[in-house]
């Protein structure tokens, strides 16, 4: 065991070198040394991060602490560094690695025709996935905070690594200051959880909830319960980092980054981070009822208002993106009836087919010299062959075809929804089905725009080629995990095997027992979203094989709907109307009226008296060690006389 733990140590810490060699090494010595150092990193904390999940299996996944360093001590509050080492952690280390790994193998051939050095992207990359691991392996919420604070800066330069353009230095701002609204949220439910519990370890939290389960507070002359408040806080926080409705705006233009790193922030980071949270504090949402009722309506709403944007974006990548703020949707909702299992479950299958999706998009985009229409496209699956049978496999698992990972995971979540009695149960598992229908039916868009049909570029077109081995091997190797990963985990996520895989790491109220009750469902309503999932892939066909004309006609007839889609809903236009223009408006008047208009209104001989005063006022300070003792002596003598008088 403690060698299981060394390596679970090494793991973790070792991206941070390589992040830190990487940025300065490639400062000095260039792109190549960069570039091997992060693999190299990577590459030894991925053999280490798996190896330590092995071992920890092998013990029966026992819940150990890897103490690094102390950290804070202010008074009576404690804070030290330490690696957490359970099924949860481990579970989430080897996932994270194992996909940073491959986007980091690949993003040596992506970002091979840059003109600008990239040893500061390959940087970014292993410090973005340092910042992950801190997040998922820490053993109290400040650790936590810290990684939580440390993907969103990562997310913010990667996704403005080409400053130069305008579009992307925006997006990154859009996305981090999304997310501070949402941290703001999640920074005061860590203070109350202090404030109640009286610290932030895990461990001495978890034992303490018996004792706080009747707490409260009084706002408005109401009372509510404690720790229905701290989960509604932290649920805020992480529908920020996993982009859930209201918002989730930041998420398509996080496109406007390099390929590369909308793989590592849809599939292994940043987006995980919110169903991870909810997954590590399953032992306060247990007892919150209200906040999962919450938590349904909201997972169910984002993942069918997902649905419906992604099927008519015309960019390829935006649409994989809203595919993404679906899926999260299901896990949210799955988290909301008390199935963190089946929600862990899909975000590890989602892991795999989601970064398969985006690469195998950064293919298509690479040999079409950077086009993300579709509808530019058309035409490549001779081309490019094997990312054409990679998004193949990428999309039946994406949309829960059997026996592909995605089937084993969303369908256990829609048997979930169904078999919970909780409020809103019902209404997430139908919109989750019809969810289905849909995501089948944009992934056969995509597929179709992109590899069938005449190419609207001829010239392109037949320029196109496969990407080479570099990008290439790490598609397979995904698509491998695409294809398996949910027959070999599915028996100890949530299966026969997951009391003694998750040993406490996942925490299940006593009166909780739908992991036992989502396999009884009726054996109809398990087989609708595989229907429906078949339904959309034969409507796709209908639509841009047989009948290419109808989805313009379609669109022309329903045009207010399809402009509704088409604009995401109007929530970027509601937010600019509802914050951006006041916000903007106070700020003009405060510079125009108050900077220009009084400031410097100011006479002029207003502004001479302040000039001489000042310059009169720095004559006192003559550097002379005997007028400063003076002028001390003197004003102690006026404040004793002041105080004798007195």
């Amino acid at each position: 065991m403690p060698t299981d733990l060394s390596m679970f140590s090494v793991a973790v810490l070792t991206p941070l070198a390589g992040a830190a060699i990487a940025g300065l090494g490639g400062r000095l010595f260039g792109d190549t040394l960069a570039k091997a150092v992060t693999l190299l990193c990577m590459g030894v904390a991925t053999l280490c991060g798996v190896g330590a999940l092995c071992g920890a299996w092998g013990a029966g996944f026992p819940h150990l602490g890897v103490h690094l360093a102390e950290w804070v001590h202010a008074g009576g509050f404690e804070a030290d560094w330490t690696l957490r080492f359970d099924t949860l952690s481990t579970t989430m280390v080897a996932m994270v690695l194992s996909v940073s790994l491959l986007v980091h193998c690949y993003s040596v051939g992506y970002m091979s025709h840059e003109s600008m050095p990239t040893y500061r992207f390959f940087s970014y990359l292993s410090l973005f996935t340092f910042a992950m691991l801190m997040l998922v392996s820490s053993n109290d919420l400040i650790q936590l905070f810290f990684g939580w604070e440390g993907v969103g800066l990562a997310s913010y330069l990667l996704i403005g690594y080409w400053y130069d353009r305008p579009s992307a230095t925006a997006a990154a701002i859009k996305a981090f200051v999304v997310n501070r609204v949402a941290d703001l949220f999640f920074i005061v439910g860590i203070g109350l959880i202090y404030v109640l519990f009286h610290t932030v370890q895990y461990d001495q939290i978890f034992a303490a909830i018996p004792q706080v389960l009747d707490a409260s507070y009084t706002i408005c002359g109401v009372p509510v319960r404690m720790l229905e408040v701290i989960c509604l806080l932290l649920f805020i926080g992480a529908m920020g980092k996993s982009a859930q409705l209201f918002l989730h705006t930041w998420l398509p233009d996080a496109m406007e980054g390099p390929t590369p790193v909308s793989a590592l922030i849809h599939a292994a980071t940043m987006v995980t981070a919110g169903v991870f949270l909810m997954a590590r504090m399953s032992p306060l949402l247990e007892f919150a009822p209200g906040t999962r009722t919450l938590v349904i309506i909201i997972g169910a709403t984002t993942c069918f208002f997902a649905a419906t944007v992604g099927m008519v974006q015309p960019d390829i990548k935006r649409t994989i993106a809203y595919s993404t703020c679906s899926q999260l949707g299901y896990m949210f909702a799955a988290v909301g009836v008390g199935a963190y299992q089946a929600a862990v479950f899909h975000l590890t299958t989602h892991a795999f087919f989601k970064a398969l999706l985006f690469l195998a998009a950064g293919s298509v985009i690479h040999a079409m010299h950077d086009e993300q229409d579709m509808f530019r496209m058309g035409g490549l699956w001779k081309k490019l062959p094997l990312t054409y049978a990679v998004i193949w496999i990428g999309s039946l698992a994406l949309a829960g075809v059997f026996p592909f990972a995605g089937y084993w995971s969303k369908d256990a979540i829609l048997n979930a929804l169904w078999a919970s009695d909780a409020s809103y149960s019902h209404y997430a598992w139908v919109l989750g089905t019809v969810t289905a229908f849909l995501t089948a039916f944009y992934s056969w868009r995509l597929i179709f725009l992109v590899f069938h049909g005449q190419a609207a570029d001829a010239h392109a077109a037949e320029a196109a080629h496969e990407s080479p081995a570099v990008m290439s091997v790490p598609l397979v190797l995904l698509a491998v995990g695409a294809a398996v990963a949910g027959i070999v985990l599915a028996p100890f996520y949530i299966g026969a095997h997951q009391a003694a895989f998750w040993n406490g790491a996942i925490f299940n109220a006593h009166d909780n027992t739908i992991m036992e009750r989502f396999e009884h469902v009726p054996a109809l309503i398990a087989l609708l979203p595989s229907v429906a999932g078949v339904v959309g892939i034969a409507l796709a066909v209908v639509f841009y094989v047989l009948a290419p004309s109808l989805p313009a006609a379609l669109a022309s007839a329903t045009g207010p709907l399809y402009r509704f889609c088409l604009n995401k809903w109007y929530f970027d236009e509601l937010y600019d109307a509802i914050f951006v223009r006041p916000y903007a408006a106070v700020a003009r008047a405060l510079w125009k009226e108050g900077d220009q208009g009084v400031v410097e209104g100011l006479p002029l001989d207003v502004v001479q008296v302040t000039r001489d005063g000042a310059a009169q006022a720095v004559r006192l300070q003559t550097g002379s060690i005997a007028i400063y003792a003076f002028t001390m002596l003197a004003g102690l003598v006026v404040l004793l006389t002041v105080a004798l008088c007195g």
